[in-house]
Order: structure tokens, then sequence, then C-alpha cells
């Protein structure tokens, strides 16, 4: 978890639907999730589109159970001219003791886009 305090950027409770056949939610539902939070994250710095080029350091911690609340955390890592790496963890609240677990977290690459969808300087800080 974390030492300071944050506002997730997603919160979702999986469906049945996303349950693979080890009773755990599938690793690509997991991976959408965070990727539309890293994208929320990686619009508004970029201030306008962008999109995903790449997944770095990518782990699979603990599984998600169906009934968790899943929270996306997300913010800037680096920053380059024309793409930024969104750092993204998950946690999982599970149980009636609403015990918090790291489940997952990986390293995402963003590249900000312009009209004709090649990627574009970010603007200034």
């Amino acid at each position: 978890m974390t030492d300071s305090p944050r506002d997730p950027i997603l919160r979702v409770v999986p469906q049945p639907s996303d349950i693979n056949s080890n009773g755990h939610i599938f690793g690509g539902w997991v991976l959408s999730q965070m990727d539309i939070a890293g994208g929320i994250v990686a619009a508004r710095i970029a201030q306008g589109p962008t999109a995903t080029v790449a997944i770095e350091a990518m782990e699979f911690i603990a599984p998600i159970l169906l009934r968790d609340l899943i929270s996306v955390y997300a913010h800037l890592e680096r920053r380059g001219r024309t793409s930024m790496g969104i750092r993204i963890e998950v946690i999982a609240t599970r149980g009636r003791d609403q015990r918090e677990v790291k489940v997952t977290e990986g390293l995402f690459t963003f590249v900000a886009l312009d009209a004709d969808h090649r990627p574009r300087p970010l603007p200034p800080v």
C-alpha cells in the first residue's frame, strides 16, 4: 500500500462473468481496468488524447476475488517529449474486516496524440 493518503482514479467491483476457471478474476480484466485508469491520468497530463504504447514491469502479486472492491491508483512516474510513464497500482478491499491487499502493479507508457493520431509533444509543465 502507500504511506500517504490518495484518491483512487477508478473503483470497480468485478462481476461473476469476470471470473476464470480458478475462481479468480481474469488477468485481462485487471489489465483493462488499469489501462482505463492510466488513460485518465495520461489524458489529463497530455491535455488531450493518448494511446497506450507499452506495459513494462507488470507484476501480479495476489488474485482478485469475486466481491472484492478494486481501487486503481495511478500517478506520473516519468515524462518524455511525447510520452509518459504512469505507475498503476491495484488494491483489493476484501472481507468483513475490509482488509486491503495489493494485487498488482505495473508501469504503462502512454503517448500524446495529435488530430492525425500521430505522437505530439506534451504541453509544458
